[in-house]
C-alpha cells in the first residue's frame, strides 16, 4: 500500500487505464444503442453506470492512498453524480488495510524526532482503525495518560493534487458528471480545499480545539478529545482516550437515554452550524460515541465546514420561510444559495407536499426507527422526478444537506422517539 502511494507514475499509469477503459465503454454503450427506443436506452445507461462505478471503486480502493481519499471525498458529494456511481464509489469509506508496523514506527519517530520508546510509554503495534490516508493506535505517555496516535502513511499528501485532477478527468470523460463545467470548477475546489485539510493534522488540530472550547460553555456532556501539541505534527495526531459505546450498542439502551443521546447530538451539531459556523461535517456514525449517562463524544475533526455569515443567514430565512409555507420566499432563498437552475419551475403542490415530509421529524413527535417521511418521500420521487432539474448541487448547501441527512439516519440508528421542535426553534427561532 505505501508503495502505491509513494509512486506517482505507477499511480497514474493506474488512472490513466481506468479512464481509457471507461471512456471506450462509454462509447461502445452509444454506438450500441444508437437505434434503441428510450426504455432500452435508460436500461443500457444505468448498466453502464453500475459498471463505471464498480470500476472507479474497485481502482481507487486498490490504490489506497491519496487517491482512495479523493474518491471517499467525491463520495461524499453523492448529489453530482449518478445515483449508480454514487452507490458504488460510497464503498469507498470502509476501512483499509493496515500499514506494516515497521512503516509506522519510522513515520512516528522521523515526524516526533526521537525513537519511538523514547517518546511513549506504550504504544500498541496493532492499530484499532486504519483509513486511507492513516490509521489510529492506542499508546501510553509517560506520564501515564492513555491516548489515541492517528499516523499518516507516509507519502499520502504528495500527490493529492494530482490524484483529484485524474479521477475528474476519468468522471468528465465518462460524462457522469451531472453539472455545469462552472460549477464542477467550484466544487472540485472545495473538495481540493477539503483534501489538504484533512492531509494536514495540524489543521485538525485547530478544529479540535475550536470545537472543544465551543462546546465546553455549552454542555458538559458533550465530549471532544483533547489535543497533546507535544506529541503531534503535520502528519501525526495525539488525542486523550475518549471511550464510549458506539451507535449500536447505544440503540439497545431504553428511550429515555436514546432520546437525550438524540436531542444532545442534534443541538450540538445545530449550534456549530448556526452559531460556531465551522461544523463537523462527516456524520458516519463511526465518528461518534455514546454513554449511559447521556455523553455524546464526537471524534475526527478533519472535515471541517467554515460557512460565511450571510450563508447561515439564507439558511434561516429558508427554514423560516419553510414553516411559513411561503414558496416564493423559499425559491428565493434556494435561488441565493445557488440551487437552482433556470429549467423550469416545480410545482407549488409538491413543495407543498415536500415541505409536509422534510419538516415532519423536526416538528412532530417522531418516531425516528419508523421512519415515516424517509418512506413518504420515497414516494414523492415518482411525480417529482420530472422537474428534478430546476435544482442542482450547491458548493454552499451540499456539506450542510450531507451533515443533516447523515444525522437523521444517526437519529433513526438511535431510534429516537421525541418532539424536537423545541430543539430546532432554540437553534433557529421563528419570525415574529
Amino acid at each position: 500500500m505505501a508503495k502505491t502511494a509513494r509512486t506517482p507514475g505507477r499511480r497514474f499509469m493506474k488512472l490513466a487505464s481506468m479512464t481509457a477503459s471507461i471512456a471506450t465503454k462509454t462509447v461502445s454503450n452509444s454506438i450500441k444503442n444508437f437505434n434503441a427506443d428510450e426504455e432500452q436506452k435508460n436500461a443500457a445507461r444505468t448498466k453502464l453506470f453500475q459498471d463505471i462505478g464498480l470500476q472507479i471503486a474497485d481502482t481507487l480502493g486498490e490504490m489506497k492512498g491519496a487517491v482512495m481519499k479523493v474518491g471517499q471525498i467525491a463520495s461524499q458529494y453523492k448529489d453530482i453524480f449518478p445515483p449508480e456511481v454514487a452507490r458504488a464509489i460510497s464503498k469507498l469509506q470502509r476501512q483499509a488495510p493496515a500499514m506494516p508496523f515497521a512503516e509506522i514506527k519510522a513515520q512516528v519517530e522521523k515526524e516526533l524526532g526521537k525513537p519511538l520508546n523514547q517518546i511513549f510509554k506504550h504504544f500498541d503495534e496493532q492499530p484499532f482503525a486504519a483509513a486511507s490516508i492513516g490509521q489510529v493506535h492506542k499508546a501510553t505517555l509517560p506520564n501515564g495518560q492513555q491516548v489515541v496516535v492517528k499516523v499518516q502513511y507516509p507519502g499520502v499528501d504528495e500527490a493529492c493534487e494530482s490524484d483529484l485532477k485524474q479521477v475528474r478527468l476519468a468522471l468528465r470523460l465518462m460524462g457522469v458528471l451531472k453539472i455545469d463545467r462552472k460549477l464542477q470548477d467550484r466544487l472540485f475546489k472545495e473538495i481540493q480545499e477539503s483534501l489538504d485539510n484533512e492531509l494536514n493534522y495540524q489543521i485538525e488540530a485547530q478544529n479540535l480545539e475550536v470545537a472543544r472550547t465551543f462546546h465546553e460553555t455549552l454542555d458538559s456532556k458533550i465530549i471532544i478529545p483533547q489535543v497533546y501539541k507535544h506529541y503531534s505534527s503535520r502528519h501525526i495526531l495525539t488525542l486523550s482516550l475518549e471511550q464510549g459505546e458506539s451507535i449500536e450498542t447505544a440503540s439497545t439502551w431504553s428511550q429515555d437515554i436514546r432520546n437525550e443521546l438524540g436531542r444532545r447530538l442534534f443541538r450540538a451539531i445545530g449550534q456549530e452550524i448556526f452559531y460556531l459556523k465551522r461544523f463537523h461535517c462527516d456524520p458516519h456514525p463511526g465518528n461518534f460515541a455514546f454513554r449511559e449517562d447521556g455523553t455524546v463524544i464526537i471524534y475526527d475533526y478533519g472535515g471541517v465546514k467554515t460557512l460565511s455569515t450571510e450563508i447561515v443567514s439564507n439558511f434561516k430565512t429558508l427554514i423560516n420561510a419553510a414553516r411559513e409555507g411561503n414558496i416564493a420566499e423559499m425559491e428565493q432563498k434556494l435561488d441565493d444559495l445557488h440551487s437552482l437552475t433556470m429549467q423550469g419551475k416545480f410545482p407549488e403542490d409538491l413543495y407543498r407536499q415536500w415541505l409536509e415530509v422534510l419538516m415532519r421529524p423536526l416538528i412532530t413527535h417522531y418516531d425516528f426507527a419508523e421512519n415515516s417521511a424517509h418512506h413518504d418521500g420515497v414516494e414523492l420521487l415518482k411525480p417529482s422526478l420530472k422537474y428534478w432539474d430546476v435544482f442542482k448541487p450547491s458548493p454552499d448547501t451540499l456539506m450542510v444537506n450531507r451533515t443533516v441527512s447523515g444525522h437523521y439516519w444517526n437519529l433513526i440508528h438511535l431510534k429516537v422517539h421525541d418532539n424536537l421542535n423545541d430543539l430546532f426553534e432554540e437553534l433557529v427561532p421563528p419570525r415574529v
